[in-house]
């Protein structure tokens, strides 16, 4: 018997292809999240580090500069939290066009499994009928 192939192997291949580009696509969205996640975080310890300085201060100049900075901060978080909205969109449509192609891998991996099981079947059944055939030959040698 012929060695076992699957006829969509090929288009398998593609749709792995397909999977690893989502994947990557996916990773880059995430690490633009992460990034946007990191910039609010300096931006609140650099909050938080500004009210320390005036905090023991009684010059009226160090709390008009540190009002000004903070409306800075809150200007630059504001625009942060727009462009994490929009990468959290991004992020979406990722995820969604992955599991599209996860869902495709996995469809066509079950139909090779199937074919699979169906060519070992095949195959037991053709050693079967050739193990009965050297026995039919050998009892009647005997005869």
């Amino acid at each position: 018997m012929e060695k076992f192939s699957f006829e969509l192997e090929e288009v398998l291949e593609v749709r792995r292809f397909e999977e690893e580009a989502a994947q990557g696509e996916l990773a880059k969205a995430l690490a633009v999240e992460t990034e946007i996640q990191n910039n609010l975080n300096t931006i609140a310890s650099q909050y938080a580090a500004t009210k320390a300085n005036v905090k023991g201060s009684l010059n009226p100049a160090d709390y008009i500069a540190s009002n000004q900075y903070y409306q800075l901060l809150e200007y630059q978080k504001e625009e942060l939290l727009k462009q994490m909205a929009q990468a959290n969109l991004v992020t979406e449509e990722k995820r969604k066009i992955l599991l599209d192609a996860m869902q495709k891998v996995q469809a066509l991996e079950k139909m090779k499994e199937i074919e699979l099981k169906k060519y070992k079947v095949a195959l037991q059944k053709e050693e079967d009928n050739e193990a009965d055939e050297i026995n039919s030959i050998r009892f009647n040698k005997q005869e």
